[in-house]
């Protein structure tokens, strides 16, 4: 499957051929990094990179699929507005979105309202700001949808849908499905979920501030590397928000994959606390086929972190921590953020001299983006701060908020040109050729991240 020929990632995937409700899952924009939204670069470096780097989509409606009933017809589709078969037969119709996708989840709910079709929404934004989506739906999910989509889907076929379904207790690790069941139903890749939940509380996080989300909890070891040995494709990525929240769970979940043999590379997310410490941690996981860790640096003034309670990054210890994870054969992306508090002018080239002293292999530039539903939000909003209420811009590339210490035109400018300097021809050179460290497999894996994401940020702008 080509998965940047959009008429082809419209293709349904039909679960059960036994009609009860017809169910209808949309996910309203690519999210893969390399996905579609990049149709300017060539088809081979495009067809390269599928075969070294990981192009999950969001695990959300996979899990719906899981849960879902056999005696119901379910398909998922994605896709813009106007790509989406708004004729097609269907009792109910299931979308699940991220804030910036906001507008074009409610477009989308918003045609299907008018032919009649029940519409229900979930996800991250709708959680936050459940009766904004309301307006664009018959009914909203508020949490996680394990308890709830069983529910639902009865309320639904008795033609007692309820306007919200609000999630009322933590989601036992147990009830969280495998999705092996529908791997053979799907060609598209997907990730693995081994934990849930993030107990740090960042101001600026949406994952820790959704319902329940605080509440960390391991899916049994077995289960999950059951699921990986059945995965379809050779390359994945945990979608968990950090397996560094129980190194002894995500040791014993690195040891389990290497017993077993199973020969699969794949990425993760992990703070630079554990990691620049922990060194049995780092070497299970280049044992286990682990290629890279993704980690939020966010910035390089502590003064900033500490505004914001991420309690896990130490800017003086970023160096050692990054080279302690290099010496163990794995590479870094890294995440920097510009518009805290604490920022000042100083801070744009502080971060750039930062990236190449500690040899960020990918590293990625970002606005601060209040996200609905955050402390930080809420905080801004309180201050009269939030400049704008449209969701399209909150997709960490424009400035939507009144910074401290600068104007937002500054802080905009400047995340350009800092971006722009990081991802010159000749820093990304340098860092390919530092990667040579690695291994060519992962030389080429830094290489397609480096270029994909030189054309990620501000290109449109």
């Amino acid at each position: 499957m080509d998965f940047f020929n959009l008429e082809k990632l419209l293709k349904t995937t039909a679960i059960n051929k036994n009609r009860n409700m017809n169910i209808l899952l949309v996910n309203p924009l690519t999210h893969s990094l390399y996905g579609a939204e990049y149709e300017d670069v060539p088809t081979i470096s495009r067809k390269i990179a599928l075969k070294l780097i990981e192009f999950p989509r969001p695990i959300a409606l996979f899990l719906l699929v899981a849960l879902t009933p056999d005696e119901h017809n379910i398909r998922i589709v994605e896709g813009k507005p106007d790509d989406i078969d708004y004729d097609v037969d269907v009792d109910l119709v299931g979308i699940s979105f991220t804030t910036r996708y906001a507008p074009l989840a409610y477009q989308i709910a918003d045609r299907f309202m008018e032919r009649g079709v029940k519409v229900v929404l979930g996800g991250w934004h709708p959680s936050a700001l459940p009766e904004e989506a309301i307006q664009h739906a018959d009914s909203v999910v508020v949490g996680e949808a394990e308890y709830i989509w069983p529910k639902l889907l009865e309320d639904a076929k008795n033609n007692k849908l309820k306007r919200f379904y609000i999630q009322d207790k933590p989601v036992d690790v147990m009830d969280i499905p495998s999705l092996t069941s529908i791997f053979n139903d799907i060609d598209v890749p997907i990730g693995i979920q081994a934990t849930r939940g993030c107990p740090h509380g960042c101001e600026y996080c949406a994952i820790t501030h959704m319902i329940y989300r605080n509440i960390f909890r391991a899916r049994p070891v077995e289960i999950v590397v059951d699921e990986i040995e059945k995965l379809p494709q050779e390359t994945f990525i945990f979608f968990d928000n950090s397996l560094t929240i129980s190194p002894r769970y995500t040791k014993r979940l690195f040891k389990e994959i290497v017993d077993r043999g199973i020969n699969k590379k794949f990425t993760c997310f992990g703070n630079i606390n554990i990691l620049g410490r922990d060194e049995e941690l780092l070497f299970l996981s280049n044992e286990a086929g682990c290629v890279a860790w993704l980690v939020g640096f966010e910035s390089v003034s502590q003064e900033s972190l500490d505004s914001v309670k991420k309690k896990t990054n130490v800017v003086k210890n970023y160096k050692s921590a990054v080279a302690k994870i290099h010496d163990y054969n794995l590479f870094i992306v890294g995440n920097f953020v510009f518009g805290f508090d604490g920022d000042g002018l100083d801070i744009f080239q502080e971060t750039v001299d930062m990236i190449k002293t500690c040899e960020i292999d990918v590293p990625d530039i970002m606005i601060l983006t209040p996200l609905p539903g955050t402390p930080l939000f809420r905080r801004l909003d309180a201050e009269n701060r939030i400049l704008t209420y449209d969701w399209s811009k909150y997709n960490f590339e424009n400035v939507v908020f009144q910074p401290k210490n600068m104007t937002p035109e500054e802080l905009l400018i400047n995340s350009r040109l800092a971006f722009k300097e990081v991802y010159s021809t000749s820093n990304i050179i340098y860092r390919v050729a530092k990667a040579f460290r690695f291994s060519m497999y992962k030389t080429i894996d830094v290489a397609i991240r480096n270029f994909y994401l030189s054309k990620k940020r501000y290109q449109k702008t």
